[in-house]
């Protein structure tokens, strides 16, 4: 199987953010000129698509479970996934039994194929009414196991296309493909060429295009010179075909993520398109990436005729960074304010990545119970399962100059409002409190990480940690956690729960009492109370039986009784 792009995700990358930029407005440079007028993929929303998702039993030659299991040869469960996200299932007419829980409102965990023709149509038609124009198909080595897999999907990519009036180009990864230099024009010549006679194969300048991701990376998977890389590029332009480059983040200075000494091979394409997933988690990254990266970028490219297609990602869902859009928005406005030539979003069906934009679970309700996979809601905030589709489809209005440049994003998360929050409100909220030992700060509350706990100033009652939920909400529920593990013996833990909405002024919710915390029960004690409107919710400790001190693993908040 190929590797996910996941595995040049590079952590260093991610950097220290600068101040975010006005709200409002931004000062943003000139548009650069661009190289090529408007077509296919100039001035136009471009989405990654993988397509490579099958089950066993839906007729694909692979006869696996392809991208969802670790063991392919068995159904998913929450110890053979490869999956983070869960897909939005209610417009698929037909589903595969995993071996997950059922969904936390009952109904089975199933999965759906991509090898469905009704699955392609169904991620074109969503396509189609969400501003989508064109869909890059992603090509891994055909040479090995996957191949007639993936000469399969290019005609079910095809025939959905044509059908929905989309546009769809090959783009050919290069990831562990060991003889790519010769395989990838025999490929092109004897099997995808055949698609440019399609009325909806994507056309840049009259030619068809093709995209070749992965050229320069610093990592194992792609160790090409520069010289069979540019080879590559020369040969494809020669047979006529405007070329893109899928290029590392740091393609221009040739460092980090990219080789020394490609800059000849970079140049010699018509768009470069550097990758992105990973390399930000939020606003005041992409707001640093503005500047030290797309601003200068495009500066080279238009200085070269070269066309600028950056990545725009939605963020990875399982590792809370969406921000329910925010971040998104963030690089719509940054990017369209400098004036670049196109979008690509990766990715469309990555639910490997958490990066998708398609219909997603918008609750607990739709995700397979005990699984630990979050919805949309993850940060307390209804969105509706094709939110990151509608959001897409604003971008590119705005894209396109059929919507003012405003950095307030316009997309409601929610039409109507969406129903009450359901997730927790307090996950990864900002946290503090009135002191703590050592290393054992507020912040690991809220983690989402069981093992990491706040441990107040010892011997010194009373004491508390505290919770900004953002925004004044209804709550009705607090589950205090200690680390599921049997070290952390029975204990009895004497506390309040009080709420403020301006941070001052607090109020009881639920009185003073022993809480017991019983490794045998999972360490968990839940305090409901009335429904009480607080944006900071406060957890004030006064003894412990078994620690001189307040300590929590575990807080969260709930808009909703147990």
């Amino acid at each position: 199987m190929s590797i996910s792009r996941r595995s040049v995700i590079l952590s260093a990358l991610a950097g220290t953010a600068t101040a975010g930029l006005a709200s409002t407005a931004m000062a943003a440079p000139a548009p650069a000129p661009a190289a090529s007028p408007p077509g296919d993929v100039v001035g136009k929303i471009t989405v990654g698509y993988q397509g490579w998702f099958a089950c066993i039993g839906d007729g694909a030659p692979i006869n696996s479970w392809w991208h969802y299991s670790s063991n392919a040869s068995q159904p998913p469960s929450p110890s053979n996934t490869t999956l983070v996200s869960w897909p939005d299932m209610g417009d698929f007419t037909r589903g595969y039994q995993t071996a997950y829980q059922n969904l936390g409102n009952g109904a089975p965990a199933t999965l759906f194929s991509s090898w469905d023709q009704q699955t392609v149509d169904t991620h074109f038609r969503w396509m189609r009414d969400n501003g989508c124009d064109s869909a890059a198909l992603q090509r891994f080595n055909p040479y090995g196991g996957e191949g007639p897999t993936r000469d399969g999907m290019a005609q079910k990519v095809r025939q959905s296309a044509e059908a929905y009036g989309r546009k769809f180009y090959i783009m050919y990864d290069v990831t562990n493909w060991t003889s790519m230099q010769s395989q990838i024009k025999d490929d092109w010549t004897t099997k995808m060429k055949a698609h440019t006679a399609s009325a909806a194969y994507a056309r840049q300048n009259g030619k068809p295009v093709v995209c070749v991701w992965g050229f320069g990376f610093s990592d194992p998977g792609r160790p090409f010179a520069p010289a069979p890389c540019k080879d590559v590029v020369d040969w494809f332009k020669a047979q006529g075909c405007y070329v893109i480059g899928g290029v590392p983040t740091h393609w221009r200075t040739g460092t980090e993520d990219s080789r020394p000494g490609f800059l000849d091979v970079y140049h010699s394409f018509d768009m470069i398109s550097p990758w992105m997933v990973g390399r930000i988690s939020d606003v005041a990254g992409a707001d640093r990436f503005l500047r030290d990266l797309n601003t200068p970028d495009l500066a080279d490219c238009a200085a070269h005729g070269i066309d600028y297609q950056p990545c725009v990602i939605p963020g990875d869902l399982q590792s809370g960074h969406r921000a329910h859009g925010d971040l998104m928005w963030r690089q719509f406005y940054n990017l369209v304010g400098i004036g670049v030539q196109g979008f690509y979003i990766s990715m469309f069906d990555e639910f490997n990545e958490g990066n998708q934009i398609a219909k997603t679970a918008e609750t607990a309700a739709s995700v397979p119970a005990g699984s630990g996979i979050r919805a949309l809601d993850e940060d307390g905030t209804a969105c509706s399962s094709d939110y990151y589709l509608r959001l897409t489809a604003d971008g590119g209005r705005m894209l396109k100059g059929q919507l003012a440049l405003t950095a307030v994003r316009p997309t409601v998360p929610y039409p109507g409002g969406g129903p009450a929050p359901t997730g927790d409100l307090a996950l990864r909220r900002p946290a503090t409190a009135s002191g703590q030992t050592q290393v054992y700060g507020p912040a690991n509350a809220v983690d989402g990480d069981p093992a990491t706990y706040w441990e107040s100033v010892n011997n010194a009652f009373p004491q508390w940690i505290q919770i900004d939920l953002g925004a004044a909400r209804s709550v009705q529920r607090v589950v205090l956690t200690l680390p599921p593990n049997p070290a952390w013996a029975r204990r009895v833990q004497t506390l309040s729960v009080q709420g403020s909405v301006n941070g001052t002024d607090f109020t009881t919710l639920a009185g003073s009492e022993g809480r017991t915390f019983d490794p045998a029960t999972g360490n968990t004690a839940t305090v409901t109370f009335p429904a009480a409107t607080a944006r900071y919710v406060r957890v004030h400790f006064t003894a412990n039986t078994g620690w001189p001190a307040g300590q929590l693993s575990g807080f969260s908040v709930y808009g909703t009784p147990a």
